[in-house]
């Protein structure tokens, strides 16, 4: 039987969407990429911003129209909104014939075998369990670069964060499991590793009874084949010694972090239930930029939360000047059911939420286009992601640039180059957010 399988939401999710993937062709099924000539249909859906949850939303209701037709036998919702809303989707889309949670995907087979039998079932299991099936991958990242999923859940509880209750608590997977999934990728062609979890910096707190990050990534280096390690969402409260020896030792992991700070106000810090202040920020990029002075930092932000005045948003804006950031995103705040900061006073209006986000994008962008003007002249390793036949050029990214969220190189070369080659490229320019460059030869250099 043929399976289309939809994957919104984050990386981690996506691996979750990877498993299952590969759960389901170990099962015999066939996959497929149209929609109209699939019997089954599962939909890995999100439910972290309001935005995230409608898109979850309007998928399972246009997967919805092929069960009406009856080209497709069953629809399946997954992930964290089916986590978060079970009963609700099972009462309102009635083609929907099964809701799994986040701990519950090990048992999609089984679900699906049910679903066929006639069967509508909730499979929400323990957010206490951790889901570690052992099944290899199926790769949708382009096989030359992947995500590896290093935890699940979160213990943060900041309060406009609805993941603990859909993911449960910070659950470390173990080691072994996690190097076992790494040589497989390897075996498969992956260079890139890029690191993710809710938060990667608490790795191993939790099974070891320390942070054993940095002992994980030395483990992950050793492995043949990989040439690129990225860590993402790493929260700078938690950062240790010990990772950013690993980081200045082990040369196949790159000079980037991805640190998720939401604010510099200790103000709306402190609403936020988040562990640093201003001074603590400043303090923990310092000491990174000054160990690994060529670090690229990227981060995300949160405006208009509620009770931020405009002296916050104007303490922002100077945090931000200040510390000048390789890469960074702002997100409107969303007010999401369950939170604390869903029902607190001096909510900030809409309008006035995306006017102080334009603001920061506008700053930012200042930014980010003089940092890439700074890269002009310098030789940097570049992985090829693919061509533009019509121009002769290629796409690819250095190390400062993670998959999907930040910029791009593009390389003219003499010979040959095919995806995921890693090239070293000397930059010849630069075009507002991204690179334009020339592979080096070795005669040449």
């Amino acid at each position: 039987m043929k399976i289309y399988f939809v994957s919104l939401g984050c990386d981690k999710n996506l691996v979750d969407s990877e498993v299952m993937l590969g759960m389901l062709t170990r099962e015999g099924y066939t996959l497929t990429d149209d929609e109209s000539q699939a019997d089954i249909i599962v939909v890995n859906t999100c439910s972290f911003i309001h935005d995230a949850k409608q898109e979850s939303v309007d998928t399972l209701l246009e997967m919805a129209e092929y069960k009406k037709s009856g080209s497709a036998k069953v629809l399946i919702a997954t992930g964290c909104l089916a986590q978060r809303y079970q009963q609700e989707i099972l009462d309102e889309i009635q083609e929907v014939d099964a809701v799994v949670g986040t701990t519950g995907f090990g048992d999609l087979c089984q679900v699906i075998r049910e679903a066929l039998k006639g069967r509508r079932q909730v499979d929400v299991h323990s957010l206490d369990e951790l889901v570690v099936p052992d099944v290899r991958r199926v790769i949708t990242t382009g096989g030359y670069s992947s995500y590896l999923k290093i935890a699940d859940g979160c213990d943060k509880h900041c309060s406009y964060c609805i993941i603990p209750k859909i993911r449960g608590d910070f659950r470390s997977y173990p080691m072994e499991q996690i190097l076992k999934d790494a040589r497989e990728l390897a075996q498969a062609g992956v260079k890139e590793l890029n690191i993710v979890a809710q938060e990667t910096t608490m790795y191993g707190k939790d099974l070891y009874g320390k942070k054993t990050f940095h002992e994980l990534l030395k483990a992950l280096c050793a492995i043949d084949g990989i040439q690129w390690i990225r860590i993402l969402y790493c929260y700078p409260e938690e950062i240790t010694e010990d990772l950013i020896q690993v980081m200045k030792e082990e040369k196949k992991i790159c000079h980037y972090l991805d640190l998720p700070i939401q604010h510099a106000s200790d103000d709306i810090l402190k609403r936020m239930g988040r562990r640093t202040t201003r001074g603590d920020l400043e303090e923990i990029i310092g000491k990174l930029r000054e160990e690994i002075p060529d670090i690229a930092l990227r981060t995300t932000l949160i405006t208009g939360f509620p009770g931020e005045t405009l002296e916050d948003h104007e303490i922002l804006m100077d945090f931000v000047k200040k510390m000048r950031f390789d890469r960074l995103g702002v997100f409107t705040y969303s007010p999401e059911e369950g939170t604390a900061a869903a029902v607190m006073p001096d909510q900030v209006d809409e309008e006035e939420k995306e006017r102080r986000r334009d603001c920061l994008m506008e700053l930012q962008q200042e930014i980010a286009f003089e940092i890439s003007e700074s890269c002009v002249g310098r030789t940097m390793d570049v992985l090829i992601e693919g061509k533009l036949p019509e121009d002769n050029i290629y796409i690819g990214r250095t190390y400062k640039d993670a998959p999907d969220v930040d910029g791009y190189i593009f390389v003219s070369a003499q010979e040959e180059l095919m995806s995921g080659d890693i090239v070293p490229v000397k930059v010849t320019a630069s075009n507002e957010y991204d690179l334009i460059g020339e592979v080096l030869y070795e005669s040449a250099q």
